[in-house]
């Protein structure tokens, strides 16, 4: 496991660009090759998009940091070619528990229907997620795609122009220069390219602290999400655990305000706090230790010019609803189709402000959602505290109570509704597949139905069917024919057609749903078209 993060996987190699007479210059410029850089790398390179990411490190993560892989983080590296791969490897769960005090007050299943190709989550290391979005980088190098990942390149200054990026780069060789019409800053919280510009981030830093601690053990705990709220072992407190693979457990201890975090990271004082949760019994190793502090922030505006914010470098929440890294993924999902039709002129420049407010919409989203998480997990005041332990009590008898249950509510992807992308709704239901929402999974001619989508506009029919051709679209629309049949049925009027016995949907490249009408009418669809790329 640490020879994974310990191995240089993209090692510092003098480029002929610093060598240059001339300034260098690229289409689309990335920084951080954390998950989401990456992923915004290879979503670029398959669309055809020259692209190159630079990164002061050369190594994956150090500790697992972001395990837990949602649903449609999921989907969304099935399009980029390693969904299979990190569900192979992860560990899939779908249940979590709630505990008060040591004893269970309820349980819950996140994806409790069938007919989806992938699980609610799987918790899977970061280090594992990098290492196979390099290796697909491998990958697509080998068939001739223009993408480049180049470790020990630290981005020291970023100077936005009216027409391009310029970017000086200090590496072991020295300094040198670069410039792109487009940079993608996914160079974390502590944003170089933020600082650069003299932008910060608006928001509130709560006054929690908490441990997180990896251990390998053979231990017989389920596969399962488990967070207790005021156990014996963290008494005042709360506590979560999950499973990762390779035998390791993550653990998060909450320890207050008022400490001293290098003190608490020591060996001799993180072991015994472990031994009380899991029992004196239990044999284990301390693999990787860390202490976050909760932060519920944002940038502004994620669009500067020409430079787009992404991930943790435009937005922060707390860990608790697993909305950090699976947000990152989603923002650059909604920026990359985006950008490459604006950089083929199929779209006005403007197209990218729609990135701005459908994901800045999205990050407002989660940082509501993980701040009332915060605030249940670590009231703030005598009456605060008495409200949430009378629902945790009434939580293990009363159905009403559990919803009010907050231990953190799980990341689900963002609706768009009030996006200016969006047609009019044709339909009254299914309100889970309205305009804005992400297109549902349904079983597909022994696949799944998001496998068939790709990289480009989609006009899904169900139950009927288009027998003129599109080709005078001002752009290639992919044309796929659903029709009721045993494997699908249920699904299918659940998810799609409700009280309606035809639709037709159209679906924009990230997999959101751009219009649906309840039958086919051609100048209806062009006219959605041109509203959903803006033109």
């Amino acid at each position: 496991m640490y020879q994974i993060f310990n191995t240089p996987l993209y090692k510092y190699q003098k480029s002929t660009d610093q060598d240059s007479k001339n300034l260098s210059h690229y289409r689309v410029l990335i920084i951080g090759a954390g998950p989401v850089g990456l992923s915004a790398a290879i979503d670029l390179a398959i669309q055809g998009v020259e692209v190159l990411v630079l990164d002061e490190s050369d190594k994956v993560s150090n500790g697992s940091r972001a395990i837990c892989v949602s649903k449609r983080a999921l989907e969304i590296s099935e399009r980029l070619g390693v969904g299979k791969k990190m569900l192979d490897k992860g560990v899939i769960w779908n249940l979590g528990k709630v505990f008060f005090d040591n004893k269970k007050v309820y349980e819950f299943n996140l994806l409790p229907e069938d007919g989806h190709q992938y699980p609610a989550f799987i918790n899977l290391q970061q280090y594992y997620v990098e290492e196979y979005l390099v290796s697909r980088i491998r990958e697509l190098q080998e068939k001739g795609y223009s993408i480049e990942i180049r470790g020990g390149n630290k981005v020291e200054e970023v100077i936005n122009e009216p027409d391009k990026v310029t970017l000086n780069i200090n590496t072991m060789d020295g300094n040198y220069s670069l410039s792109c019409d487009w940079l993608i800053a996914c160079d974390g919280p502590k944003s170089t390219v933020r600082s650069s510009l003299g932008l910060d981030f608006d928001g509130q830093i709560f006054e929690d602290n908490f441990l997180i601690a990896d251990v390998t053990m053979d231990a017989e705990f389920p596969t399962e999400r488990r967070f207790w709220f005021d156990p014996p072992f963290n008494k005042g407190q709360s506590a979560l655990l999950h499973k990762q693979p390779d035998g390791v457990w993550r653990i998060d201890l909450q320890l207050g305000w008022d400490i001293d975090k290098e003190t608490e990271k020591r060996e001799e004082n993180v072991i015994p706090r472990l031994k009380a949760m899991l029992g004196e019994e239990v044999n284990f190793k301390l693999e990787w230790v860390s202490i976050y502090t909760f932060q519920c922030m944002k940038m502004e505006k994620f669009k500067h010019g020409r430079i787009l914010f992404a991930g943790d470098s435009a937005h922060q929440v707390s860990p608790f609803g697993a909305r950090g890294a699976n947000s990152g993924v989603q923002d650059v999902d909604n920026l990359c189709w985006k950008l490459k039709l604006v950089l083929e002129e199929r779209a006005p420049v403007s197209l990218l402000d729609s990135y701005n407010f459908e994901r800045v919409f999205a990050a407002e989203e989660n940082i509501i959602n993980s701040s009332r998480s915060t605030d249940f997990i670590t009231p703030k005041s005598k009456i605060s505290m008495a409200f949430r332990n009378a629902v945790l009590e009434l939580s293990e008898r009363y159905d009403f109570a559990r919803p009010l249950v907050n231990s953190g509510r799980l990341s689900t992807p963002s609706t768009y509704d009030n996006s200016r992308l969006n047609s009019l709704d044709g339909m009254k239901n299914p309100t889970r597949s309205r305009v804005g929402a992400p297109c549902p999974d349904l079983p597909f001619n022994d696949d799944y139905l998001l496998n068939k989508t790709g990289n480009q506009f989609c006009v899904l029919t169900f139950n009927c069917k288009i027998t003129e051709t599109l080709e005078d679209f001002f752009l290639p629309v992919k044309t796929i024919e659903i029709t009721e049949g045993d494997e699908n049925k249920d699904f299918m009027r659940d998810r799609f057609l409700g009280q309606y016995k035809e639709a037709v949907y159209l679906l924009r490249p990230d997999q959101h749903i751009a219009g649906r009408w309840p039958s086919y009418d051609k100048e209806i669809l062009l006219e959605a078209l041109k509203k959903a790329t803006g033109n």
